[in-house]
């Protein structure tokens, strides 16, 4: 276990401060410390955040690699090419996957959940999307396959 340790001044380098407002702030994702220095006076601003490492992917064949956020953006972008979604509703689905990663506090989890995780997401953002992806990911042999999936989806399209 890590030894909480006094947070040093800026100004004048002693270890004598103390906390004198903290707020949540980026959502709740970060505590924000408003501090004084009691040898120096000088206030200032400190940041806390949560430090979640992401689990390392195990591949089909077994070897292990880091978790790539470039990759699910790339993959994420392929499916949605010439799609009608913005930017901001990939980083959302991004950062949604991310966040179930990281909450399974798992240090390895399958690639295969991951490719789950990219399903789920891109059946919300566009069906388009989400039956190109299923087609390789699931690596559909004939159109009864597509057909089956697209299937799958009708109840949705009906709400």
């Amino acid at each position: 276990m890590l030894e909480s340790r006094p947070m040093h001044c800026p100004f004048c380098n002693t270890d004598d401060t103390k906390v004198i407002d903290s707020r949540l702030v980026a959502e709740g994702d970060q505590v924000r410390r408003r501090r004084e220095c009691l040898a120096c006076h000088e206030r200032f601003t400190t940041y806390e955040v949560a430090e979640l490492l992401m689990p390392r992917i195990i591949k089909t064949d077994n070897s292990r690699v880091p978790f790539d956020e470039d990759k699910l953006r790339a993959g994420f972008n392929k499916a949605l090419e010439k799609r009608p979604v913005s930017i901001e509703s990939i980083d959302a689905a991004i950062h949604q996957i991310k966040h179930k990663l990281q909450a399974t506090g798992e240090r390895e989890i399958p690639s295969r959940m991951v490719g789950e995780q990219v399903m789920e997401q891109l059946r919300k953002l566009d069906q388009v999307a989400y039956v190109r992806f299923a087609s390789v990911y699931r690596d559909f042999k004939d159109l009864d396959e597509f057909r089956a999936e697209i299937d799958k989806l009708q109840p949705d399209a009906s709400k």
